[in-house]
């Protein structure tokens, strides 16, 4: 039974929340799946480990540990992870789901890149890892496959599954975490996993975008190991000649074989990047890369794996000369390696040595297969060949080249991947199929574009609901008057109707705020003329509940909002405030008093004063009589005479 086409998950919901759409990718430890959160309603990652590992419980222990810290991670280039549990034996984390590819899917279709995308690409990983650094985290697995590229041109890490914390070195189960191609000489000797592996991995992958191959090749993953412990990165200058010396530079400081050679953390490597980037002119920052490498790629060692660490590797004779005797920790389980033909000394013959056998054995033993499974994998098994964004003639071509059938052709409407062009493939692209398998494609019908419906004249709500109707949405509504349409009615839409546009954009209404009015000043009058004035000019009336003093006469309008001359739409509301007359303040009495005291006195009490000195009184300084009696109440503010005498 085909089991890569019939997985067991697909259409069952883990914890009763995520439910498994469709299978994204198959790694060394675990499957990604697209999901859907059925609580919240949004498309999620589900990565779920490996069975194998799934049942070793210390394993999946700190594998769940190590995932709660790094979701305290935020970062914009960080895949975030949004929970992790366990159901019914699957070990799963619940990731964000970034639409796109990843920079394998990139350096696969294209081969190396110019050195201007090369430098785009890693300064957010780098940005990413340098978070991740600070944090007290170290990712150690950093490979291409690691790097996605959203539609939107967003770069993101993930993956950070295999991260463990900065001051911890090797895990008890003697076991090495990552892929080969990319491993520092430090964690295959030690096991040690500081942020400088980090630095080495993205020294490799930026090598591998500029010269489109990876610096350490070989027929076997021993002989990538052995590469990596005892060669140096060559510059990528040797591969693509055009490339400007600083970027070979910048590849030999990130991965010198010595750890306290390289830059300490991403960000000591982003601001030597950022530098070397400065220096570049804009005819070395688009430096064509080698066509002849265009699409090459390695597969030795591409895949995450769980290496055990258990035996001891001798180094390969340098030159043809024989061992040096310097045992090297290691992931293979055998006591000698054979050297790659090409570094054996001239004419010299060698016996076959005992433990070649023993090296291929333990080679499939360290990748997780046996010779049938690798029988399998290399004769029936294929991988869907990138097909993104190529014609349909153009994908059906590429799948049939390589063994594949074309099961099925569906079309949507997409924003972002042109017209008669692949939006994806089921399965995925990268994903391991038997030979003549079949593939289905979406084809894409370019953005859907509809027709702006006519709402002029329609209510809002009326119009809101052919809108969406229509595939689009409502937008701002904005207000004004109008001569011709009613109150509360659309008169036009922002674009105007018939204009095409793509589904869901927003459409912008003018509503009629009706007929202009100017408020009529009603202020003094009586309750009832008010409201007949106002009512005689289209307008309603509302009296507000609180009254309040004023020299107005109770019952008279004191205030109205809005304001006389302002302009209304007929039938808007006009609220009046009514005056419940003066306040009545209790006159001081100041009989007898000199003139300033009286006059501090009166005025402090709210009221204005008035002198009356006659003929007598023009050199007096005495109050004599004052026109309302001490005790006596007046209007607060009203005029109080005083008569000096």
């Amino acid at each position: 039974m085909d089991t890569t086409l019939s997985d067991p998950l697909l259409g069952q919901v883990l914890d009763g929340r995520y439910r498994v759409e469709a299978r994204i990718a198959v790694g060394g430890m675990a499957t990604v799946y697209r999901a859907l959160d059925i609580r919240l309603d949004r498309v999620l990652a589900l990565k779920v480990m490996h069975p194998a590992l799934a049942a070793d419980g210390a394993f999946v222990d700190r594998f769940i540990r190590e995932a709660k810290s790094v979701a305290r991670l935020s970062h914009p280039n960080v895949v975030q992870v949004f929970d992790q549990g366990t159901d019914r034996g699957y070990v799963y984390l619940a990731m964000e789901y970034v639409a796109g590819c990843t920079l394998r899917d990139v350096l696969r279709e294209r081969g190396a890149l110019r050195p201007r995308a090369a430098l785009d690409i890693v300064e957010p990983v780098l940005a990413a890892l340098g978070a991740a650094h600070r944090a007290g985290f170290v990712h150690r697995d950093m490979k291409p496959e690691n790097v996605l590229i959203g539609d939107d041109g967003r770069v993101k890490v993930a993956d950070f599954g295999l991260v463990r914390a900065v001051d911890t070195v090797t895990s008890t189960t003697g076991s090495v975490l990552g892929t080969v191609s990319y491993l520092a000489p430090e964690q295959i000797e030690q096991g040690t996993a500081d942020p400088r592996v980090d630095v080495y991995a993205c020294g490799v992958v930026l090598y591998e975008m500029l010269t489109g191959a990876k610096p350490h090749s070989g027929d076997s993953p021993a002989q990538v190991i052995y590469k990596h412990l005892n060669d140096d990165v060559p510059p990528p200058s040797a591969l693509a000649p055009g490339l400007a010396p600083e970027l070979d530079g910048l590849v030999a400081a990130a991965t010198a074989r010595t750890p306290a050679l390289r830059p300490a953390d991403a960000a000591a490597l982003l601001g030597e990047v950022l530098r070397v980037r400065g220096t570049l002119n804009e005819e070395q920052l688009d430096a064509l890369p080698p066509q002849a490498l265009s699409g090459a790629h390695d597969n030795a060692g591409d895949r995450t794996s769980v290496l055990p660490r258990a035996m001891t590797v001798r180094p390969l004779p340098v030159d043809g000369d024989g061992e040096d005797g310097r045992d090297v920790t290691s992931v293979l389980h055998t006591t000698d390696i054979e050297p790659p033909p090409a570094r054996r000394g001239a004419g010299r013959s060698r016996r076959p040595r005992r433990g070649l056998l023993t090296l291929l054995a333990a080679v499939l033993v360290v990748l997780g297969v046996g010779g049938g499974v690798w029988y399998i994998n290399s004769g029936q098994f294929t991988k869907v060949p990138p097909v993104l964004s190529r014609t349909q003639d153009q994908a059906e071509q590429r799948l049939k080249a390589a063994g594949l059938e074309v099961g099925g052709v569906k079309r949507a409407y997409s924003d972002t991947v042109d017209r008669g062009t692949v939006i994806s493939t089921d399965p995925t692209a990268g994903s391991r199929v038997r030979g003549h398998a079949s593939v289905g494609l979406t084809i894409s019908l370019g953005p859907r574009t509809v027709p702006v419906p006519r709402v002029a004249g329609q209510p809002l709500e009326r119009a809101r609901e052919r809108l969406k109707a229509a595939g689009l949405e409502p937008g701002m509504v904005t207000r004004e008057f109008s001569d011709e349409a009613e109150r509360g009615s659309v008169i036009r839409t922002t674009p105007e109707a018939g204009t095409e546009r793509h589904a869901g954009s927003a459409i912008a209404l003018v509503v009629s705020k009706g007929v202009p009015v100017d408020i009529p000043d009603v202020s003094g009058e009586d309750a009832e003329t008010a409201r007949q004035d106002l009512t005689d000019a289209g307008l309603k009336v509302k009296i507000a509940t609180e009254r309040v003093n004023s020299d107005y006469d109770k019952g008279q309008v004191v205030s109205q909002s809005p304001q006389p001359g302002a302009q209304g739409a007929e039938g808007d509301t006009v609220t009046l405030t009514l005056s419940k007359g003066p306040e009545m303040v209790k006159v001081p009495d100041v009989v007898g008093s000199n003139v300033d005291d009286a006059h501090q006195k009166l005025e402090a009490a709210g009221f204005q004063v008035r002198e009356d000195r006659g003929l007598l009184g023009l050199f007096g300084d005495t109050v004599k009589k004052q026109s309302v009696a001490g005790g006596d109440k007046a209007p607060k503010g009203s005029e109080v005479t005083i008569t000096i005498r």
